[in-house]
This record gives structure tokens, C-alpha cells and sequence, in this order.
């Protein structure tokens, strides 16, 4: 792992983001405060509110877009806008959109791929990178960037430490050169599955979270299922071939602490509102936005069992969200559990 900054770091390049949701539209923010950067949304009214507004008002209100931040809907003159030297091109949508949206790239040119969605996408059980993969090559190069970082948070400039996971050491080197600097920390990882997982099973755990602070268990409580969580990425992580290493770092247990205890965290609202006996259709309707956590939960379940690795916590979640389980049933469950030694309940499948 490295926290060099590129000797190019200081030159100013062309980023077009793809997706205009609350995370794409504050990355656009950090991002054009150092560059020229597009942020680009497929509806074109949307897109053209926000371009008279200078702001995401639906998603990311009170957030000001810098003067070097361009806004629109033409997809061809998005993907033009990425060019040049050490030019980057971002994913920003949700997982379940991003096969949709490489479909929309494949056979164009362009220069690289960098997404910012965490989980699993459910009909395959497929990480992000798998799913690049698959519709895109080898031939692009492409990483996934991630790390404990609340949208709002960032598109106000406040401190933030970020992790770039790719095989290609050319693109780790770019996205640092070009994202590292000001109240941005940029780390470099070779580890695309580890990095990946974290970010996708942490919005489960965050449910639990949610629920268990809902149900008013107390600051105990939220620890033992932070630390156990942490257990769950581990063996899961691992067994798909993530280093150990990683899941104890920003993308591990950072982003999972951040999202298990931090209010704005959307997954963590999810279980608060399960704890109140709200439908899941009304709580995710009150957000207004994508709650990773819900359909990771079922993806992840599935995957687990496939896999004989044993995560009680994410099947209680996925229990209440698709079973019709209760949430003091869930507490219940894993309050039944046999006791077991932590080093090896840690370590097994």
C-alpha cells in the first residue's frame, strides 16, 4: 500500500463522473476544485435544473458546484470530455446500474474505467470488478475507489482518506495524481476483491447497527456487532481471495465503522426504521435514495451459503428484510447462538 501522491499531481486534468446521484455529484464537487470536470446524468431536465441551479437540490442539497464543474446529459460529449493526459472516467451509479451503464460504453473509446459503487449484483452474485469484466475486457483498465466517506461530508471539503484498488499500477498512479490532495487522501491497493467486499457487506452490517441502536441495546451492543461484523467481512472476504490485511483498513473496518455509527449513514437510517416496525418499502421511499444494504443483504446471504461461509448477522438482516422475521427476533437469534472461541470463530468458514 502506498500514500505517495504522483509527481503529476499538480497538473490539472479532464474527469468526466457518470452519475449525478449524491455521491457522483459530491466526488464532481472535491474533484473540480483541481480540475475540469463533467458530471453527467442521463435525464436531461434534471441535468438542466441543476445546470440553472448550480447545485444537486434532489440529492445533495446546499452543496454549491465550483465554476469548473460542467453539467449535462449528452452521453457522447460526456465520454469526449475524458480525454488527454491523465483524463479519468468515473462511475458513480449504484451497483444494479452499473452492467446497464458499461453496456452504454462498450466498443467506445475510453480512457479508463474507475467506479464508486459498493456490493454485490444480486442475479450473479458478481463483484463490480467481475462485472467489468465481463462486459468490458481486460483492455480498459479499471479500479474501484472506495473508503469510509459520507457525501455530504466531502462535497463540503471536509477530511477524507479513500483507497484506489486496481490491478494496473499506471491507473493506481493516475487516480492518486488526480484525487490525492487538498482534504483528500488517496491510498493504493492491488487488492480489488478485499477492497470491494468490504464496501459491500459494511452496508449490511449497518442495518444490524441500526436496528440494534432502534431497539435502544445500547453503545455495548453496537460495539459487539461492529467487531463481529468485522469478523463476517473477513471470512467471506477471504474466502473469495481478499487479503486479511485489507479488511483491517479503510475499506474494512473504517468504512464499516463509519457506516454503523455515523447519522448520515442511509443503510444504518434502514435498520433505525425496521426497529420502528416501518415497512421496508416505506422507509426506502423516505430516503430518497439507493440503500446499498437491502439487496447486498439477499446477494449476500445467497453467496455465503453457496460458499459454506458462516455470516450470522447478514442472514438475521436478510431474515427481517425479506423473511418477515421481527427485529427483537433477530437479536434474539444471535443472542442464541452457541458460545464459540472468537480467534477461531474468527478464522472459520
Amino acid at each position: 500500500m502506498s500514500d505517495s501522491p504522483s509527481k503529476q499531481g499538480g497538473a490539472r486534468r479532464r474527469i468526466t463522473v457518470l452519475g449525478a446521484g449524491a455521491w457522483g455529484s459530491a466526488v464532481a464537487i472535491a474533484l473540480a476544485q483541481r480540475h475540469d470536470v463533467l458530471l453527467w446524468g442521463r435525464n436531461g431536465a434534471v441535468m438542466a435544473e441543476m445546470a440553472a441551479a448550480r447545485d444537486n437540490l434532489a440529492y445533495l442539497p446546499g452543496c454549491p458546484f465550483p465554476p469548473a464543474l460542467a453539467v449535462g446529459a449528452d452521453f457522447a460529449a460526456a465520454l469526449a470530455h475524458a480525454s488527454g493526459p491523465g483524463a479519468l472516467l468515473v462511475a458513480a451509479c449504484p451497483v444494479a446500474g452499473l452492467r446497464p451503464l458499461l453496456e452504454q460504453l462498450k466498443g467506445r473509446a475510453i480512457p479508463n474505467i474507475v467506479w464508486l459503487c459498493k456490493g454485490f449484483e444480486y442475479d450473479t452474485g458478481l463483484l463490480p470488478h467481475q462485472i467489468v469484466q465481463q462486459v468490458l475486457g481486460g483492455a480498459v483498465p479499471g479500479g474501484a475507489l472506495s473508503g469510509p466517506s459520507f457525501a455530504q461530508e466531502v462535497a463540503r471539503g471536509l477530511p477524507c482518506a479513500l483507497t484506489i484498488a486496481s490491478d494496473s499500477a499506471a491507473l493506481r498512479e493516475d487516480v492518486v495524481a488526480a484525487v490525492h490532495g487538498g482534504n483528500i487522501r488517496v491510498y493504493a491497493s492491488t487488492d480489488l476483491v478485499g477492497v470491494e467486499v468490504g464496501g459491500a457487506v459494511k452496508n449490511v452490517l449497518a442495518i444490524a447497527t441500526g436496528v440494534a441502536d432502534g431497539l435502544g441495546l445500547g453503545l455495548n451492543a453496537r460495539a459487539a456487532l461492529i467487531t463481529r461484523g468485522l469478523a463476517e467481512i473477513t471470512r467471506l472476504g477471504s474466502t473469495l481471495g481478499g487479503q486479511v490485511e485489507t479488511f483491517m483498513g479503510l475499506t474494512g473496518m473504517g468504512d464499516l465503522i463509519l457506516t454503523c455509527t455515523g447519522d448520515l449513514s442511509r443503510n444504518r437510517r434502514v435498520g433505525l426504521g425496521l426497529a420502528q416496525g416501518k415497512p421496508l418499502a416505506t422507509i426506502v421511499g423516505e430516503l430518497g435514495h439507493v440503500a446499498e444494504g437491502v439487496p447486498c443483504a439477499k446477494a449476500v446471504r445467497e453467496l455465503a451459503r453457496k460458499l459454506g461461509v458462516d455470516m450470522p448477522i447478514t442472514n438475521a438482516v436478510a431474515g427481517v428484510l425479506f423473511d418477515g422475521d421481527l427485529p427483537q427476533a433477530m437479536v434474539a437469534r444471535l443472542l442464541a447462538r452457541d458460545p464459540r472461541d472468537e480467534m477461531a470463530a474468527g478464522a472459520a468458514k
